[in-house]
């Protein structure tokens, strides 16, 4: 780590076209920085004295796999976003590099997006806006949210945001995670997600924010979707490779489950031919559940803050166990 005589070389992974953090004087006080975009990724980490630390503001960038042989002096890398998979590779796993990120900075909004999902799928709110189009007037009864249930696949921060916001609206809240347990403060009960197919038909809505990992991918697949509720809701936030796309395809048209809101998907943006835009019972949004006002400044603050720890050789917040691939997280007591 950095010494109160040596500033620590950090180089911002950036991309063409996007505005470098809003507080990058800040951090020039700290360190010595060098801005790269993949184009020159290689030639930043192995420039004169070589980088210690890596951010990678550009967050879903794979890069720093493709040249590896210019990293061997890292020592951190902090990831601008709660999820790390999309630049997890093996030998990264294998090094004694220290990986952060985002954690707690979507959490709050990730959850509102999820409990608004909820409610305008339960309101009618899309259909009624359809309907204003063509100026087409119907009165509908529709569901009392309140006293529904909600399962909850993902036990870490967000999950549990998501939690605590459904239990104040009145929802009925389970967790999923990869171990049982009873008396969650925030879940209350916890389900092992590898028997997710055995109680799926227990919910009406579903909530994905897992992590993308080798055990979560595809996780919901053709057994889990024809499991659930005809009248289930499915609601995903996390990872589009959660979900088996093709699958959730047929389910939807076929009737196994009576909508679903899709914030991510397998492949980014979202295909024009891809059959969920033309499907009335999808509501699609782009990869923003989480892109609230001022998110870009709260991220970079957080690396901020964290880089001052390094610099005082102090330990890092949002440390990432690399084999799990997320911020292992205990439940607040209340």
């Amino acid at each position: 780590m950095g010494t109160a005589n040596t500033k620590p070389n950090v180089v911002i992974l950036g991309r063409d076209g996007l505005e470098n953090p809003g507080n990058l004087e800040q951090i020039r006080e700290v360190a010595n920085v060098r801005l790269a975009t993949t184009a020159d990724l290689g030639d930043a980490l192995g420039a004169a004295g070589g980088a210690d630390v890596l951010m990678l503001w550009d967050f879903f960038s794979a890069a720093l796999r493709d040249n590896w042989a210019q990293a061997q002096g890292l020592r951190w890398v902090h990831v601008c976003a709660a999820g790390v998979d999309a630049m997890m590779f093996d030998e990264l796993r294998a090094s004694q590099i220290t990986i952060t990120n985002a954690h707690g900075v979507f959490d709050g909004p990730i959850a509102e997006f999820v409990l608004g999902s909820i409610i305008a799928q339960d309101k009618q709110f899309h259909l009624s806006k359809r309907y204003q189009q063509i100026k087409h007037w119907e009165r509908r009864d529709t569901i009392r949210t309140a006293g529904r249930s909600a399962l909850v696949i993902g036990t870490g921060g967000i999950g549990r945001a998501v939690a605590r916001l459904l239990r104040a609206a009145g929802l009925e809240v389970t967790g999923a995670g990869r171990i049982a347990r009873t008396e969650d403060p925030d879940f209350g009960t916890v389900l092992r997600t590898d028997e997710l197919a055995g109680y799926a038909g227990d919910f009406d809505n579903i909530v994905t924010i897992a992590p993308l990992t080798e055990q979560t991918a595809q996780m919901i697949d053709a057994d889990v979707l024809t499991a659930m509720k005809p009248s289930a809701h499915l609601i995903n936030v996390g990872r589009g490779q959660l979900i088996d796309e093709k699958a959730l395809i047929v389910a939807l048209r076929e009737g196994q489950i009576a909508a679903a809101s899709l914030d991510v998907f397998e492949t980014e943006p979202l295909a024009a031919d891809n059959p969920l835009w033309d499907m009335e019972n999808v509501h699609i949004s782009a990869h923003m559940s989480g892109d609230v006002v001022g998110w870009r400044d709260e991220l970079a603050q957080l690396f901020l803050t964290n880089l001052q720890r390094y610099a005082a050789s102090e330990p890092l917040a949002n440390e990432v166990d690399k084999e799990a691939g997320y911020v292992r997280v205990r439940p607040a007591q209340h």
